[in-house]
């Protein structure tokens, strides 16, 4: 079943994101993870097969996998297990949503790199710095990095997260959460780098979200580890000094870079070649990691 977008009106509507519809049941959230995909910031018309499934299978697995280093929001994705009030949705529901936890989300983007792509590469090149941490000089792109680093960045409503520093993070969150999450989201990556790598997978960078729960700690939230949130290469395939091969949406972006379109809305008409080749490699991180 496709769903590109929820609609249940006797459920309130918190936020609707790129991704996910988030539903407000009291003291806690219903995220249901949608078809939809994003590329450029901007939300294409036509759905991704089974993509929600993907992207809520890979964060259970993680949220069990990594419960011993941060607890996390999750309560159940058993629909069965979900309030009176969600049961009439439970068919769309099943397999694409997660009951979770409310908290009060950190105003941060909490990124950890272990290898040099994307925006890292372009500010490496200019300045041999990423987030104004100072790299060793020589390096490629995608080259590895010495030690994993954590380069926070904002939230965006609309647009483009925008990478800071940990000085602004700090004047932001705090000194005492910043270190805390700092320390949270590296031992997260550094477990499931050394995990991927034994199914053949690099985990180039990734990007957690954590929130405040009801007894003032720190907890993670969101999704977790998934290709929407990660770069995620194939080992076997790894060589610095070019783009790797990923396991997220670089199909799709790949296809709009061939077009004459300004990457703003509306944004052009998708082949389902595409759509079901992003699914296959969305399908594929799935089979890799999780088995």
């Amino acid at each position: 079943m496709l769903l590109y977008q929820s609609n249940f009106p006797t459920l309130t509507l918190f936020r609707r994101g790129k991704v996910r519809d988030v539903y407000d049941l009291g003291d806690k959230l219903l995220m249901v993870a949608s078809d939809r995909i994003s590329a450029f910031d901007v939300i294409m018309a036509e759905p991704v097969p089974d993509k929600g499934e993907l992207l809520t299978a890979i964060s259970l697995f993680w949220f069990e996998r990594t419960r011993d280093l941060v607890r996390n929001h999750l309560i159940t994705a058993d629909v069965e297990k979900y309030p009176e009030e969600c049961q009439a949705y439970r068919d769309i529901l099943r397999g694409r949503s997660m009951l979770v936890e409310k908290t009060q989300p950190l105003p941060i983007e909490c990124v950890v790199r272990g290898y040099i792509a994307g925006s890292a590469w372009k500010e490496y090149q200019q300045s041999e710095t990423i987030c104004g941490i100072k790299i060793p000089s020589g390096l490629q792109e995608s080259s590895r990095l010495q030690e994993p680093i954590f380069t926070p960045a904002t939230k965006a409503e609309e647009g483009h997260d925008e990478n800071i520093s940990f000085e602004q993070a700090a004047n932001i969150i705090g000194a005492e959460q910043a270190m805390t999450v700092r320390i949270l989201s590296i031992n997260l990556y550094k477990t499931a780098a050394l995990y991927a790598l034994q199914r053949g997978i690099l985990l180039a960078d990734t990007k957690f979200e954590f929130g405040i729960d009801s007894h003032g700690q720190i907890i993670l939230i969101d999704e977790a580890l998934t290709p929407d949130s990660s770069r995620f290469w194939l080992k076997e395939e790894w060589q610095p000094g070019k783009a790797q091969m990923n396991f997220d949406k670089q199909v799709l972006r790949d296809y709009l870079e061939t077009l004459d379109w300004n990457k703003q809305y509306p944004p052009p008409t998708l082949p389902q070649e595409v759509l079901n080749n992003t699914a296959a490699k969305y399908k594929e991180a799935l089979m890799r990691l999780v088995g």
